[in-house]
């Protein structure tokens, strides 16, 4: 693009989390694990986890305010609320439409995407196609989970790997050099087994529960991370050594550090939030962005990587200058 072309500038950012912090010793108390297996294996030393009167709508919606806020902008502003979840309040209506009442903007488009921990990434798609084509001015992006209510607590290999939170930023089209540079996106549904919720409605009729073989995702996101990494910077004709930041999904620790050193890029450059928050799935790409937007590492003007991988198997990477 050129610099007279219109882009999607992150004008603001935005988190929420439950309540309730748990840390791997308190999990420990009620699952056969302890802290130094799940710090080993994953990195993760405390999650959230949701009460009861705190849903994934309920954290998007604070999550957008936080976004509105560190924009400068108010609920009148946008005309278009994307939520990604896999967690949904409902079967339907979308979450995002209990968003946007709860906000007060009712009138414009909103709707939900299922593409689970890539989520964020395939939304924030739409939302810049949509502003390029006029079709919107002002996103909500917002990654929220309530991945508790899903998780078997009697499966040690999985219910301590996930937690419960939101993350949102706010896109506006702008003229410049700002903005989201490329976006690459890849689905491969052939490996569901894998990585998969045991129910639906159209299936069991209930929610069902995550189930996951996770040698096999470990092995799979490394190598569709660094490809997919590699494919969105050569997009944008970066090189590895023009990055800044890297956002990667805060699923595990071990697979982070592993994408970084297979792409060649300086671990220090890589925000790491997955011991606080553990695996938050669509909301763990926002989640870590605004972390460090807050704690003034990610500045304005810095090109930033974003990208994730999850069931489906569904993956993706953005490169977008702050």
């Amino acid at each position: 693009m050129t610099e007279t072309a219109l882009r999607a500038v992150i004008k603001g950012t935005g988190s929420a989390l439950p309540r309730t912090r748990v840390s791997n010793a308190e999990l420990a108390a009620r699952v056969d694990t302890s802290d130094e297996w799940i710090t080993e294996r994953t990195g993760i030393k405390f999650r959230h986890i949701a009460e009861p009167d705190e849903t994934t709508a309920t954290l998007a919606t604070a999550a957008a305010r936080n976004a509105l806020d560190a924009a400068g902008m108010s609920p009148d502003d946008i005309d278009l609320i994307i939520v990604a979840t896999a967690t949904p309040d409902q079967t339907f209506p979308a979450s995002a439409t209990i968003v946007q009442h709860a906000l007060g903007c009712n009138g414009g488009v909103a709707f939900d995407v299922a593409a689970v921990c890539s989520g964020f990434l395939y939304a924030f798609s739409v939302a810049e196609s949509m502003i390029r084509a006029g079709s919107a001015k002002n996103a909500l992006v917002i990654g929220s989970e309530t991945f508790s209510r899903i998780l078997d607590w009697e499966d040690r290999a999985t219910c301590v790997l996930f937690g419960d939170g939101a993350g949102a930023v706010v896109l506006c089209g702008e003229v410049g050099t700002r903005g989201a540079l490329a976006t690459k996106l890849h689905a491969d549904g052939k490996h569901n087994e894998l990585l998969y919720v045991d129910g639906g409605p159209s299936t069991t009729g209930t929610v069902g529960k995550l189930r996951m073989r996770g040698r096999e995702v470990f092995r799979h996101a490394v190598t569709n991370l660094a490809s997919v990494m590699h494919e969105t910077l050569e997009a944008a004709d970066l090189a590895p050594q023009d990055v800044d930041w890297v956002v990667p999904h805060q699923a595990n620790a071990r697979i982070i550090e592993a994408t970084a050193k297979k792409l060649g890029l300086d671990p220090n450059k890589v925000v790491l939030t997955v011991d606080q928050h553990a695996n938050t799935s669509a909301a763990s790409v926002p989640l870590a962005l605004d972390v460090a937007v807050r704690d003034g590492r990610i500045r304005p003007g810095d090109i930033v990587v974003l990208e994730a991988m999850g069931g489906g198997f569904t993956w993706g990477a953005s490169v977008v200058r702050m």
